[in-house]
């Protein structure tokens, strides 16, 4: 006599067989989807009605003297099947974020072409400045910013990463500054490949990238600045560890040094701060570069640079606290994690 639990299966199965059908038909055809939904429910008809096609199942995974061994077989194939879903549709979101990612930088760059201001304001050495809600503190930092290292005059372009102050109004008033906005927050990342893409296109000769939260000082730009411009190196990072800091929480500084000592490991380079979002660079470096993190991208470019074979030093710099608003990186351990995640992704890639 078939259980009811035997029954909800059979019932349940059938239902998702029309489901699949009713969902995927016509214009929203879609056969790998279709196909895979339509055997789990298959499967779910056939062991229903007959569990006896479980055993074989059950016998390889060496259940056969276990308590209720088939429903574990079954619970392992089920698993195995979610996790395949999984993978493929985290596979078409990152396909559609990839894409999204290029419509959102074509417009913002399309922005250098239709407009003759920004054109003239490109300069030899442009400060490439990702802000999200940071209006107070660049107030203070965009007039600090100096105005030429080396005979290279020094411009600025701002990306205002959907701001919900100031911030874009306070960079377009300001001499010198080029201000773009994304309309929507996508992270630090994606608002410097932005920007990278206005300074490929408009032909700049070098970047450096800083917060707008103020803890890295416009008075360090010519130390970074000044290998690049020898060519002793292609991109140069500003280390707080070789350099100076303003007391900070000991744990965010012991995963300074945690996650130096995973990237020199997996590199076979010493990188004292990975961290370091202040770093000075030849633009057509980032051309070779494959970058996609929008949110914990730091050391995105690092481990890429090295597989590019690029020059990469550091040189001593000093981080200071900020003195406006609060830091947009989270909880130190998610971050962490992340932080971890992204490099790991990154280098296997």
């Amino acid at each position: 006599m078939i259980s009811n639990l035997r029954i909800a299966g059979v019932i349940i199965g059938i239902i998702g067989l029309i489901a699949t059908f009713l969902i995927y038909r016509g214009p929203n055809w879609k056969r790998l989807n279709f196909v895979l939904f339509a055997l789990f429910n298959l499967c779910l008809i056939a062991i229903s009605i007959n569990p006896n096609l479980l055993n074989a199942v059950r016998d390889a995974l060496s259940l056969q003297n276990t308590a209720r061994g088939r429903i574990l077989a079954l619970l392992v194939i089920s698993n195995i099947f979610l996790l395949f879903y999984i993978f493929y549709t985290k596979s078409k979101v990152e396909k559609f974020s990839f894409q999204f990612d290029q419509l959102v930088r074509n417009l913002g760059s399309n922005f250098i072409s239709r407009d003759t201001k920004p054109v003239s304001s490109i300069k030899p050495i442009m400060i490439l400045i990702p802000a999200y809600n940071e209006a107070e503190n660049l107030k203070e930092l965009l007039p600090r910013i100096p105005k030429r290292i080396h005979e290279n005059d020094v411009g600025v372009l701002i990306i205002d990463d959907g701001s919900e102050d100031e911030t874009y109004f306070v960079a377009e008033k300001t001499d010198g500054v080029i201000a773009v906005k994304n309309l929507v927050n996508r992270g630090g990342g994606a608002a410097l490949r932005l920007g990278y893409d206005i300074l490929i296109k408009s032909k700049g000769h070098i970047c450096v990238t800083m917060d707008a939260d103020g803890q890295h000082l416009p008075e360090d730009i010519e130390k970074l600045v000044s290998p690049v411009l020898n060519d002793q190196y292609d991109i140069v990072i500003g280390s707080r560890i070789r350099g100076k800091r303003e007391k900070d929480s000991l744990l965010r500084i012991a995963g300074v040094y945690i996650f130096s000592i995973i990237i020199s490991l997996l590199l076979g380079k010493k990188i004292t701060d990975p961290s370091s979002g202040f770093r000075a660079f030849k633009i057509n470096t980032i051309d070779a570069i494959q970058l996609s993190e929008d949110q914990y991208h730091t050391s995105e470019l690092i481990i890429e640079a090295v597989k590019k074979n690029l020059r990469i030093g550091e040189v001593p710099i000093t981080i200071v606290k900020r003195r406006f608003g609060r830091s947009k990186k989270g909880k130190e351990l998610i971050y962490a994690l992340n932080f971890t995640k992204t490099i790991l992704k990154t280098w296997w890639r």
